[in-house]
């Protein structure tokens, strides 16, 4: 089978591309301006980008370019951004693989869609969506429009929305706390009591995978976890075990880190902390007969032994 995988020098996309070959897939990658074997450059993604020259013989797209979720945002509107990018820039990828005869395009959307953090019961794929911030308004758009393109061409749908992923070579707020705990400095989370699900490079990967073959999965949302969720002080334990260094927490009441959050204008982060985000993938499992092929221990072994 030949597959598109677009976004493929970024953190999924290039482990994406090194996992197919692997199963033996042709598989080309579509990168924004940098070239190399087996890739190809589009340009910045946007509703002008011209995807066809990636495009040619493909069967199945697996689409990951997107302009990512930012903490401290700069654009003077970033919706309008995001949806440029994340919604206008995936629809028209859709289009033009329609027209180049493509079977299947599998959408790497976000949980966000569904929220920003649970409450007692957890995400689900058949849940109200209530995404909070531009860059999940922009995912649920670009899903909702792939259904209207499905709906018209017969292309096959598939959406994946993961919750926080990691893995070697993940930037951003993970890595950062994984190289706190590496220096051993002492955390103030020690008496945080909540549960949130994540997703390791290789299960995403793995799902990924699935997704582009089986018939099943075509025209639904899929949502994905390892198989375990971790509070933040048993993640952070699991990170120190990972390098090799016992975790220091210390027992500061998480109405006080809330606190400070709001006085030093940190307050999503501090949430992201101290909140519950937890996902229901049973259909996952049970309908596309997946089961993540690495552990938690194993994801964070990978992302210690990581440069």
């Amino acid at each position: 089978m030949k597959i598109l995988v677009t976004g493929a020098g970024g953190f999924v996309g290039a482990a994406l591309l090194r996992g197919l070959r692997r199963q033996d897939d042709e598989v080309t990658g579509s990168v924004r301006r940098d070239c190399g074997p087996g890739l190809v450059p589009v340009g910045d993604i946007g509703p002008d980008t011209d995807w066809r020259p990636a495009l040619h013989g493909v069967e199945t797209v697996i689409h990951l370019a997107n302009r990512a979720h930012v903490m401290d945002e700069s654009e003077a509107d970033p919706l309008a951004v995001f949806r440029r990018v994340n919604r206008d820039g995936t629809l028209r990828l859709a289009e033009q693989a329609v027209a180049a005869g493509v079977r299947r395009l599998v959408f790497v959307s976000s949980i966000k869609v569904n929220g920003e953090a649970t409450h007692g019961a957890p995400f689900t794929a058949t849940g109200q969506p209530a995404p909070e911030d531009a860059y999940g308004l922009s995912k649920l758009e670009a899903e909702r429009g792939l259904a209207a393109i499905a709906a018209r061409t017969g292309l096959e749908v598939v959406v994946v929305r993961p919750p926080l992923i990691y893995g070697p070579g993940v930037k951003g707020n993970l890595r950062t706390l994984m190289n706190v705990v590496g220096k051993g400095m002492p955390l103030p989370l020690g008496l945080v009591d909540n549960r949130r699900s994540l997703i390791g490079l290789g299960n995403l990967v793995d799902l990924l995978g699935l997704c582009a073959r089986a018939p099943q999965a075509a025209g639904r949302v899929w949502l994905a976890r390892d198989g375990e969720d971790l509070s933040t002080p048993e993640l952070i334990r699991r990170m120190g075990r990972a390098l090799g260094r016992p975790a220091r927490l210390l027992p500061v009441p998480p109405v006080l880190l809330r606190l400070a959050g709001r006085l030093t204008g940190k307050s999503a982060a501090v949430g992201r902390l101290l909140g519950s985000l937890r996902v229901d993938d049973a259909a996952t499992r049970a309908e596309l007969g997946w089961t993540p092929p690495e552990s938690v221990d194993e994801g964070l072994a990978a992302m210690a032994a990581a440069p």
